[in-house]
């Protein structure tokens, strides 16, 4: 069996980023417009093949990818699935481990000119984009979607989404729009202070219509607080 054989049953590895943000329009993900076949000028989750050569292990291509697409180095990643099939790439055989990755405001703001140039963030619609995807990547956004959505209820999340310096106000507000529905303030504030994942600035308040309010931040900006129930 030559080299070219042995090429041939080889697989297509790759990573694929499910990146999230907030927009003014709510909660939006990161697409990318294909420069090349197959899907040429179909929008895409950003990804990219792996490095044997550079890449640590499945967690360091994905940062490298986000790195590349985003310029940022160290938000909140999180390993969705794998998946793979003959079907799924027309190139051939294909495998992906697809990352959930979360931007704070500050990150799309303080990063706007690394991004990569056919990136382009789109609003959330329902369970996607309102439009078609190259591969399977319609699928693979719905997915990202449903596991955001179920970790809402009983976890930091939404914090990861807000600027590095934000108000309990805002971060209800956060945690209400991607649940759906209103909450109620002094239980939502009871729960944040049980679960122990924000640590306050000290001397810094924000101007609020009653009385001013006190500005937090994360304590950890790569990992999620789990709660021991739902909001």
């Amino acid at each position: 069996m030559t080299t070219h054989d042995i090429d041939a049953f080889k697989p297509i590895a790759t990573v694929d980023l499910a990146i999230f943000s907030l927009s003014p329009a709510g909660l939006s993900v990161l697409l990318v417009r294909r420069a090349n076949a197959p899907f040429t000028g179909d929008r895409a989750l950003p990804g990219g093949w792996i490095h044997i050569d550079e890449d640590a292990d499945l967690e360091a291509a994905a940062r490298r990818v986000l790195k590349e697409k985003t310029g940022v180095e160290a938000p909140y990643l999180e390993q969705l699935q794998t998946t793979g099939n003959r079907d799924r790439d027309p190139r051939g055989w294909s495998i992906s481990i697809v990352y959930i990755a979360l931007l704070s405001a500050d990150d799309v703001a303080e990063r706007q000119e690394a991004m990569a140039e056919d990136a382009e963030w789109r609003p959330i619609e329902g369970d996607g984009v309102g439009l078609s995807l190259a591969f399977d990547h319609a699928s693979l956004l719905k997915e990202a979607l449903g596991r955001i959505r179920s970790k809402v209820e009983y976890s930091s999340l939404p914090g990861h989404l807000l600027p590095v310096r934000f108000t309990l106000s805002e971060l209800q507000s956060v945690y209400e729009s991607l649940l759906g529905r209103k909450l109620d303030k002094s239980a939502f504030r009871k729960r944040m202070a049980e679960a122990d994942f924000l640590e306050p600035i000290e001397g810094e308040m924000r101007r609020a219509s009653n009385r001013p309010a006190q500005v937090f931040r994360l304590r950890d900006t790569r990992s999620l607080v789990l709660f021991d129930r739902r909001i």
